[in-house]
């Protein structure tokens, strides 16, 4: 087998496991198939980031302020919008084929060592995540990189990145989501998810909720931890659009940074930003030591975010984001006013029956003019006639498509009427790599064509 073939077969093995969507509070198991491996995630520093959303802008944010210091860096983000190589990042690009299926032969003695432990006490075989966060882990030891940014899986305190020491924990804007595994209130899901602040670390917050805050100041002070938290300790302090982004102000632990560019929309992402800066900070210079301007106009302007208001066609607009729950919902649709001039929007939407599909049509109906319901190529799709009922009861014109494609075509010929039009597809990380195969495969940069 080629390169490709071998890292193919690992993915294919992956997913014979039970999928991400299977989680129980065991990072033991994890930590057992580290231990064997002698603990490789302890070989580098690590950031580690938590949240409800904005985890992977902010991720990637960091990483590439990192990556502009000269140090070699790591990434671990989930899920993927093509490709699982994406998941784990080197340098700044996905990891290579062999590097994946080389760490996989390094695990897989292990693997069914911890396995067969699991079988004799009746537990279920290591999961898809937990083998995944092994695979990075591994990976980047053997890079090696100086640093890691880990983006948690789901939660916090018992994710299988939790296996690692964060140096530095990141907690973006936490809201509900997961409720079933993570707690019904967001003081719940703030108690799980400052799990990842460790003794004597240092921890960088967004503005968060009261409740969640409370949480977060707590599990800190009882860990010795340090808490600089949005808004007091340091935050964005100005924000205007750019072309092909934003110009920002940044008022950090250490310094102030001015003239910013950040080559991504929408004001939230102003404020991972602002966050990112702060984490890093944290870790390269304990708060204190401010970033070259050098290295900070470097690093922001090298930040890609694929899959957050991603532009993937033009004559007609057409962007894809990855909103899959309210919270993300809410800050798509102020960036869709804030950062775009358009009068009409059409929104291709396609959903998780395990989200909340009714928070996420009632926040996205106000800013669409049609929706164009379709379904993710996913087992776990809602059903797109009851995505479609959903929106009639708004008040929006709806049509209902068999696919994305249907979905898609439909929404460009509707956008291609007028240069006011724009379309955005929305509502999945799985419906967004779609669209991206899509545009790539009709050159949907080259303009409408019916």
């Amino acid at each position: 087998m080629n390169d490709r073939q071998r890292a193919d077969a690992v993915y294919r093995a992956l997913l014979t496991r039970q999928g991400e969507q299977w989680v129980q509070p065991r990072v033991e198991r994890t930590r057992r198939v580290l231990e064997l491996l002698d603990d490789p995630q302890r070989t580098y520093r690590v950031v580690h980031v938590t949240g409800t959303n904005g985890k992977t802008s902010t991720s990637r944010i960091i990483e590439s302020i990192v990556r502009a210091h000269g140090l070699r860096t790591g990434l671990f983000t989930s899920p993927h919008l093509e490709r699982f190589t994406e998941r784990i990042m080197i340098d700044g690009e996905p990891i290579e084929d062999a590097l994946i299926a080389d760490a996989w032969d390094e695990i897989a003695p292990i693997v069914d060592l911890v396995d067969a432990e699991l079988a004799a006490s009746e537990d279920a075989a290591l999961t898809f995540f937990e083998l995944l966060t092994v695979l990075a882990f591994v990976a980047f030891a053997d890079a090696p990189v100086d640093v890691a940014v880990i983006e948690v899986g789901m939660g916090g305190s018992w994710d299988s990145t939790n296996t690692a020491d964060g140096d530095v924990a990141v907690i973006a804007p936490i809201d509900l989501d997961h409720a079933d595994k993570l707690g019904h209130t967001i003081a719940e899901i703030a108690a799980v998810k400052a799990g990842i602040i460790k003794t004597d670390a240092a921890a960088v917050s967004a503005q968060q909720d009261p409740s969640a805050l409370d949480v977060l100041t707590t599990a800190a002070a009882a860990r010795g931890a340090s808490l600089a938290v949005e808004g007091t300790a340091f935050g964005l302090t100005s924000q205007t659009l750019a072309v092909g982004g934003q110009q920002l102000s940044v008022r950090g632990l250490a310094a102030t940074y001015d003239d910013l560019y950040l080559p991504l929309y929408g004001a939230h992402q102003g404020h991972n930003a602002a966050l990112a800066i702060a984490a890093v900070e944290s870790l390269i210079g304990a708060g204190r030591q401010p970033i070259a301007p050098d290295v900070l106009t470097d690093g922001l302007a090298q930040v890609t975010s694929p899959g957050r208001l991603q532009l993937i066609g033009v004559a007609p607009t057409v962007l894809i984001d990855s909103a899959h729950n309210p919270h993300g919902a809410r800050a798509l649709v102020a960036a869709l006013g804030d950062s775009f001039d358009f009068d009409e929007w059409g929104i291709v939407l396609g959903a998780f029956a395990d989200k909340d599909i009714a928070g996420i049509v009632a926040t996205v109906a106000p800013a669409a003019t049609q929706v164009f319901v379709t379904a993710p190529d996913s087992e776990r799709a809602a059903d797109p006639d009851a995505l479609a009922d959903l929106v009639e009861a708004a008040g929006i014109p709806v049509t209902v498509h068999p696919d994305l494609a249907d979905a898609a075509e439909a929404a460009r010929e509707w956008a291609a009427s007028s240069d006011r039009r724009a379309v955005v597809i929305a509502g999945s990380v799985v419906l967004a790599g779609e669209a991206l195969q899509l545009a790539a495969d009709g050159d949907w940069k080259a303009g409408w064509s019916a």
